[in-house]
């Protein structure tokens, strides 16, 4: 008898999103600290799940079990930027914002823009962000829920596996710019990551889990 189809959902990894096979989702947790993923028996299921939170998928007690916020932890720096992305599993679609954490203030938001990934929009927000204070001499810190994007932006380059089509060309450009702006400019502005287990979503988050 076949083995059964399954399909996973990653809410945390390097990318989120619903994968048709194991070998596909395990290269999204794979050594990915604080990863968050589970199975499902259906595609259905799987949609219905990544629409929403990790926590209500996981039984109490069990060894993925989402550990509960930290009463004592510190809080986050409200005189700080914050930024965020979204990326579409089924459509490929990709988008991007940053916020002025003081007063909510929406500073850009970028996209659709085709065939993207998470990670770079996550990497895009953090260097637009980081341009945008430097043009206006601000030395904010920023706050990014991506390590990989964070990453990235301490290399100085998108270290993405993402493939050219003709639908994002555009993408392709931006992140070059991106590169070329790290590599020709200094900032001051700190870029931390945001606390998502004690402080909950980051406030630019899209609200689309």
């Amino acid at each position: 008898m076949a083995k059964k189809k399954k399909f996973y959902v990653v809410w945390e990894g390097r990318k989120k999103g619903i994968f048709a096979s194991w070998d596909a989702c395990k290269k999204q947790i794979d050594g990915y600290t604080g990863a968050k993923y589970k199975s499902f028996e259906n595609e259905k299921e799987a949609i219905d799940a990544f629409s929403k939170e990790y926590s209500k998928f996981i039984q109490k007690g069990g060894s993925k079990a989402k550990k509960a916020p930290n009463p004592n932890a510190a809080p986050p720096n409200k005189q700080s930027i914050v930024v965020d992305a979204a990326w579409n599993t089924r459509t490929g679609d990709m988008e991007y914002q940053g916020f002025d954490f003081r007063n909510g203030k929406l500073l850009f938001k970028k996209g659709p823009f085709k065939d993207g990934t998470n990670n770079v929009g996550e990497f895009l927000a953090i260097v637009h962000a980081l341009a945008l204070l430097k043009k206006h001499s601000i030395d904010l810190p920023i706050y990014s829920d991506s390590r990989t994007a964070m990453s990235w932006v301490r290399k100085k380059t998108a270290n993405s596996k993402l493939e050219k089509t003709e639908n994002n060309a555009e993408l392709f450009e931006l992140m070059e710019r991106a590169e070329e702006w790290l590599k020709t400019n200094t900032y001051k502005n700190p870029i931390l990551k945001w606390d998502t287990k004690n402080w909950g979503e980051n406030p630019a988050d899209f609200g689309r889990k």
